[in-house]
């Protein structure tokens, strides 16, 4: 009995040592917790239950319409346009811009001179701000100053006026989607090579993979997996997520030919202060976010190989 005693001490003292420390750890999170419901559970809440009200900016009064305003989207043209447009957008920028990210992070790895320049080059984009080099689009750009279109007239191509044509708009912003997201992915391209063992090249030469395109699919793209499947959905997400380049370059324009998502549910709720009707739409909007990560982890996250 006595030596039950004496372990029954013992554990007792660690499992208050550990309902302290997860007091401990609750009340050093509990600044970011407070942060996370008052301005991301709260605001999600609060559109959600505007989306099923006919509330307008600056009235103080609102009437619940239940499904009214999802009603209404199914036969919202400009809504589906610009649903169109978004999925358009997404289906270029996202994997052009993995692919490329990930062609440019190989070649930064494979070079041993001026890495840290390069590194810093592609970055760039990231780090500027779209307003301020939307001024530098609109002049490459340029139907007839334009360095785009003079190349083009000189190996006798037509000469597109690339922002104000709606055949040309989307894939314009697409363009400029693609140089933005490409530093970005790179960066995490190369985190992810660095973090691969060079014991597993050296025993894939060993095993008979001699050039570099072997040891690429049999190391390289494996090993990626995780970084890979992380770079996916954030390239998704904020591909469907833009906004700025159509709000500075073409206001949705020319007659909604790159009108996006996010701007139409700006427009409906800042410019025609139909603020019940746009909740609707963003609930929409996040309900697409959500199922394209679940989406994203569910097949991909298969194919991953975790070290």
């Amino acid at each position: 009995m006595a030596s039950i005693a004496a372990t029954a001490i013992p554990m007792r003292s660690a499992v208050k040592h550990e309902r302290s420390e997860a007091r401990t750890a609750l009340l050093l999170a509990l600044p970011a917790i407070m942060l996370i419901v008052l301005f991301v559970l709260l605001p999600i809440v609060a559109v959600v239950f505007l989306g099923f009200t006919d509330f307008q900016l600056g009235d103080k009064s609102l009437r619940f319409v239940a499904f009214e305003n999802y009603a209404h989207l199914l036969k919202d043209r400009t809504f589906q346009k610009s649903l169109w447009n978004t999925a358009v957008y997404t289906a270029i920028v996202a994997p052009v811009s993995i692919v490329l990210g990930l062609g440019v992070a190989l070649l930064i790895e494979s070079e041993g001179i001026g890495r840290s320049f390069f590194r810093t080059a592609y970055f760039l984009p990231v780090a500027s701000l779209i307003v301020a080099m939307a001024t530098v689009w609109q002049y490459l750009f340029h139907p007839t100053i334009g360095p785009i279109n003079a190349l083009l007239g000189e190996i006798g191509l037509p000469r597109p006026n690339w922002l104000a044509s709606s055949s040309t708009a989307l894939y314009s912003l697409s363009i400029i989607g693609v140089w933005q997201t490409v530093g970005f992915n790179m960066v995490l391209f190369l985190a992810g090579l660095t973090a691969i063992p060079r014991e597993l090249y050296a025993a894939a030469e060993v095993d008979g993979a001699k050039s570099a395109l072997d040891r690429f699919w049999l190391v390289t793209w494996p090993m990626l997996g995780p970084t890979t499947l992380f770079v996916t959905t954030i390239s998704i997400i904020n591909a469907v997520k833009v906004f700025d380049t159509v709000k500075t370059l073409t206001e949705g324009g020319p007659n909604h030919a790159s009108e996006v998502l996010l701007f139409t549910i700006y427009q409906e709720g800042f410019v025609y202060m139909q603020v019940g009707y746009a909740s609707a739409m963003t609930t929409v909007f996040l309900a697409i976010l959500v199922l394209l990560a679940f989406l994203q982890y569910r097949i991909q996250d298969r194919q991953v190989h975790y070290t």
